[in-house]
Order: structure tokens, then sequence, then C-alpha cells
């Protein structure tokens, strides 16, 4: 079989390999076309374009580069005419993969199939209307998103099992052996600030402010974003007795006591390796987007741990609720008493929510089944 798969950031490419290499597991004759990353390149195939040429966020830098987008975007429609794949695979990415999932469905005969779900529960959430039109299948990896989908909108998915919890089960079985298991005299503190400069500017200081007055008992640890230079961290961190380091963001939580973490992927990480945590995310028009979040966000938390339990299990200290006096409040509670508990007891309520499929390899069955057979 032919496939096309297109992604549009780094975490896509993660995801997006090892579903490629769930494919040739089950595919002897798969063949693979892609806008992509080096992990896909890896796998096998032939990259069309890399991720960051499509890679632009925010208004300014896709007005910006508005040209090339477009440009891309012509030339992925007609290299998917050219090649003619037996099915296209989008990876998130909503703003330009459901452009090409309309130009497919409209020009072509080839099935769309879409792997990471939109998230459109929580922002645009119209974009149902080009899901329904356009994408024959939805795979998803977040368990509340099928109620989502069927309950409200009645539009079938299939939730395929998460690649986060594969990632952290897979890594316990390689590397657990050689951790020690986690207790107070760990003392570590580990900060996860965000993978972009903005984030890390508006979250960072706050963290090491707030962590000043526990540095005799523990010691400080930044996860640094593979993206981000460390000359840019040294405007935060130096003086300050906080240690970085790069590419150890899953050793660092096996032995980390508890950890502050900017929203994101890193929240659902944290849990699943059972580290107590704070949800910090600051904001430079923190009002603003604390009336935007009431008003105008369709979901009542913006971490995963909370939108997959849809409850309370960490705090999350979000724009306006983001100052130092309360993230050093919350820090205090979780390095011990009930609060800490109820939270590690929140976080066996995620792993048993999220189960145990292997997601890449669930949704590569999936794919290869209605390829051949036209149905699951």
């Amino acid at each position: 079989m032919k496939y096309y798969l297109i992604v549009g950031e780094a975490s896509g490419d993660l995801h997006a390999s090892h579903l490629m290499q769930s494919l040739k597991d089950i595919d002897a004759e798969a063949e693979f076309r892609f806008f992509g990353g080096d992990l896909m390149t890896a796998v096998g195939g032939t990259r069309v374009r890399h991720y960051k040429e499509l890679a632009y966020m925010g208004i300014f830098p896709v007005l910006l580069h508005l040209p090339t987008i477009l440009k891309n975007m012509k030339m992925c429609k007609r290299d998917i005419t050219t090649w003619q794949p037996d099915c296209v695979i989008l990876v998130d990415y909503p703003g330009f993969n459901l452009k090409i999932a309309r130009y497919v469905k409209s020009k072509t005969n080839i099935p769309v199939y879409y792997y990471i779900s939109p998230k459109i529960w929580a922002w645009k959430e119209y974009r149902i209307k080009a899901i329904k039109r356009d994408v024959d299948e939805l795979f998803s990896i977040l368990p509340f998103e099928v109620e989502f989908f069927e309950g409200k909108h009645r539009y079938p998915i299939h939730y395929v099992g998460n690649p986060t919890a594969d990632e952290v089960r897979e890594w316990w079985k390689v590397e657990g052996g050689k951790c020690q298991e986690k207790n107070p005299s760990a003392n570590i503190i580990a900060l996860l600030a965000g993978s972009r400069k903005q984030e890390i500017k508006d979250n960072l200081p706050v963290m090491i402010e707030a962590v000043q007055p526990y540095m005799q008992d523990y010691k400080v640890v930044l996860a640094g974003a593979p993206s981000i230079e460390k000359d840019y961290y040294e405007q935060f961190i130096s003086g300050k007795n906080v240690d970085i380091v790069y590419n150890q963001t899953y050793p660092l939580l096996s032995q980390a006591y508890v950890a502050l973490v900017t929203s994101g992927t890193a929240t659902l990480e944290t849990a699943l390796f059972r580290v107590p945590q704070v949800v910090c995310y600051g904001t430079a028009l923190a009002k603003l987007f604390g009336w935007l979040r009431r008003w105008v966000l369709k979901v009542k938390y913006i971490s995963l741990v909370n939108l997959i339990a849809d409850r309370e299990v960490v705090t999350e200290l979000v724009a306006d609720a983001f100052t130092l006096d309360r993230l050093r409040a919350e820090l205090d509670k979780i390095l011990g008493g009930p609060a800490r508990q109820n939270m590690l007891e929140g976080y066996e309520e995620i792993w048993r929510l999220l189960g145990d499929q292997k997601a890449p390899d669930n949704a590569a069955k999936m794919i290869y089944s209605l390829l051949n057979k036209g149905s699951l």
C-alpha cells in the first residue's frame, strides 16, 4: 500500500514515525511519501518537505510566511494527485491539513484518515463541519473525545490508545530498572517551562522565584526544550542555582519529587510518571486571557490531566491566577500531606482511563483493514 502522511510540527513527526513503523510491521509492501521530519525520514520513504517549512504559529508569523505556506499547500495537493496513494493520513495540524482534506475529498477518490484528531473541543468547534464532510475516519488519542465527537456531534471516531502512555510504559520497560524508587531523598524539583520562547519568558521567572525558599532542601532542575538554545535560558537561570538538562525529560521525571509544568503534553507525561505537579500558564496579557478562558474557550480545564479525568486532579494556575504567592502555596501543598496523596490517586485514574492499547499499532491495524476490506 502507498501511504501519504502530513505533519506540521515536532510532535506530529514523532507520532507519525511510530505509526509508519507499525504500518511497516503489518504491510510488507508499505511505501511512504510525506511532509514530515527527521524521525519519519528515519523510518523510510520519500520526504517531500520538512515540517519546519510549515510550522508557523500565531497570526503574524502565518501572515508573514503566507506565500510560502500557500506554495507548499499547492505543491502538496499536486504531489498527492500525481503519486495517487492508497490513502492520505493527516496528523493533527488542522489549519493546513483540513484544507488538504477538502481538496483530496473533492478532487479524488483517495480516502482521508486523520490520526490525532484536531482539538476542536477547545477552539474552533465549527471545524466539525469540515471533518464530517472531508474525513473518512478519525483516530483519537484522548478518551474524552469520543463523547464530544460521537455524543455531541454524532460523528463516529476510534479511540486507539494514547501514544504518550505508550512511550512512558516503553521507557520504564527499558530504563526503569536503572532508576531507584522515587522518594523524598531524591530531592528534585523539576521545572518544565514549555517549548516556545514566549512560554518560557512568561512562566520560568516566576517558577524560579517560587522555588527559592526550597533550594536548601531540594535540587532544582530545568528540562530544556530541544529547539531552545542554552543562551536563551541563561538570562533566567544565571546565578539562580538551577541546573538545566537537555533530552533528559523522562529520566528527570523518573526521579523528580514534584514539578512545576507549563500546560501541554508535559502535564500528562508528568502525571504518568506519578510526579505531583502544579500547572502553570502565565501570559503577557493575563487579564485578557483570563476573560477569554472564561467566556470564549469551550473547556473547563487546560491541562490534559484534568481534561481526561473530567475533574481537577492537578491545580491549574492560568493567566491572572498565576501569581508567585499562589504558586508557592500550591507547591507547598504537594510536597507532603493529603493534597499530594490525592493527586497520586488521581494519576492512577488517568492510567485506567487511557487504557493499555498501543496507539500506533491499533491505528495501523484499523487503517490496513479499512484499505483491504473497506470497513472495520
